[in-house]
């Protein structure tokens, strides 16, 4: 069996096996990385290095998710703080 290290993701201890790198820690959790932003150690990485920075036994890793939403451009100002008198 073999042996695994102890990293941080978002604030939780973790397992994970000697030598695994970033990309292989958000393929694990499912997470795609085309919509993410990981903080390893308080730097933000580039996408690119996700697959050749391995991590490393206390590492901390924060993994942010970016989610679209909110009003189209062109939407009326109702519900963005205006008050409206009736």
């Amino acid at each position: 069996m073999e042996d695994s290290i102890q990293i941080q993701v978002n604030g939780e201890q973790r397992g994970c096996r000697p030598n695994a790198t970033v990309g292989d820690l958000l393929r694990e959790l499912a997470i795609k990385t085309d919509r993410v932003a990981v903080e390893l150690n308080l730097e933000i990485m580039d996408r690119k290095d996700f697959d050749h920075r391995s991590l490393k036994q206390g590492d901390r890793v924060e993994i942010l998710s970016f989610i679209g939403g909110g009003a189209p451009v062109n939407a009326p100002d109702i519900g963005r703080g205006d008050t409206h008198a009736e």
